[in-house]
């Protein structure tokens, strides 16, 4: 449900707005004027803020000041019933979303809100791309092998569904492209994918990375924010390595697939969620389970459908084509003229030990690239895919 903050003087503005709101389910919260509001805001997380012009102790223009300082991005709009063209002009340059002019007029007013509200969805997105663009190197599961059909297939079948899918598989081998594959062929595409690294959170962090917080939660909680159970709300959270999550989370996340709804750290109040949950793991959940690290219920409420990716050793046949698709990529990232392996070269990556799975096998082609000529040849993998033949 998303909440909006109404920055108003006149009571009667702010109880029409209210009303308008609260019939369409938005969540609303209320400021008598522009100090007030600018409090609100960077203690809490709106969507979307209304705010007057004309206000005592701080006016509309002051707050787009204070906010902009303040690092709020939420879009803010203007509403003022002294409105010229020219402060409408200023009120967009220093960042406002929109400007409406009183009285209001409640077709505009939803118009705006849900330009809004799609102007909110795409920057939250904007940020998840911003710090996945550069690691994620493919959106397509590569192979041909029986194995890798069997996951296709069960992807295409599973996906539309809500269903909660438990991947297993060892580092490398492309857990989250599957994850990934789900979220692309479901009906959730249209919102946010949020992948938590469950492995790289410290436990004392991961519940509020997960679930949020409170403003005065802890020390640093300076301000309130939300968890990535709320970021990802209509989409798909990716919970990766979960074998690694803290016992306290484990509990949390038990609860939040039981009954759809979380608290932020410090808070009280129940939060609604609309998030498919999908979780991967290198580990052996049920030696887990046995030596008492993970608990059976959230288990159980994860893998409603398992799906295990095989390593590279395991298809092998898949080499060939992974290698090309690899070498494609490479070759544009860096620049270069497209090149190519020899018979020799793939028979030989095919016949190395992949320990590090596909991974290893993408690390290995860029090297590959960098290092030989126009045509990679048996030799050239035999020399350069050992990184010790590199130190002779």
């Amino acid at each position: 449900m998303s909440k909006i903050l109404i920055i108003d003087d006149e009571r009667a503005i702010r109880r029409a707005l209210r009303e308008i709101l609260e019939f369409e389910d938005f969540e609303v919260d209320e400021a008598e004027d522009g100090k007030q509001g600018v409090e609100k805001a960077t203690a809490e997380v709106f969507d979307i803020i209304f705010c007057d012009i004309k206000m005592p102790n701080m006016d509309g223009m002051e707050v787009l000041d204070a906010l902009s300082a303040a690092s709020v991005d939420t879009p803010v709009i203007m509403i003022s019933g002294h409105g010229t063209i020219d402060t409408a002009v200023q009120a967009l340059k220093k960042g406002a979303f929109d400007f409406i002019e009183k009285p209001l007029d409640l077709n505009r007013i939803l118009v705006t809100v849900r330009n809004a509200s799609d102007k909110t969805a795409l920057v939250e997105e904007r940020k998840i791309l911003k710090k996945t663009v550069q690691r994620i190197k493919g959106d397509i599961i590569i192979g041909e092998s029986p194995a890798i059909m069997q996951i296709k297939a069960m992807i295409e079948k599973v996906a539309p569904s809500d269903a909660r899918v438990l991947i297993t598989g060892g580092n490398g081998t492309g857990k989250e492209l599957v994850a990934r594959s789900l979220h692309e062929q479901s009906n959730r595409k249209e919102n946010p994918f949020v992948e938590v690294n469950c492995a790289a959170i410290p436990s004392e962090l991961i519940e509020s990375e997960l679930f949020g917080h409170e403003k005065g939660a802890f020390t640093s909680a300076i301000k309130q924010k939300k968890g990535k159970f709320e970021l990802a709300e209509g989409g798909t959270l990716f919970l990766d390595e979960i074998g690694d999550m803290s016992a306290s989370a484990q509990a949390k996340v038990l609860r939040a697939l039981q009954e759809n709804t979380i608290q932020r750290v410090g808070g009280e109040r129940d939060i609604k969620i609309n998030t498919r949950v999908v979780a991967a793991t290198n580990k052996d959940l049920r030696k887990e389970i046995e030596d008492g690290r993970f608990r059976e219920d959230l288990y159980h409420r994860l893998a409603v459908i398992l799906i295990h990716v095989p390593s590279l050793n395991d298809r092998k046949e898949d080499i060939p084509i992974l290698a090309d698709h690899f070498l494609t990529m490479v070759c544009g990232e860096h620049g270069i003229q497209r090149k190519s392996f020899s018979k020799d070269a793939l028979e030989a990556l095919k016949n190395t030990d992949w320990t590090g799975n596909i991974r290893e096998l993408r690390n290995i082609v860029e090297r590959l690239v960098i290092l030989c000529g126009d045509t990679i040849t048996g030799n050239d993998v035999s020399l350069f895919a050992n990184p010790k033949a590199i130190k002779n």
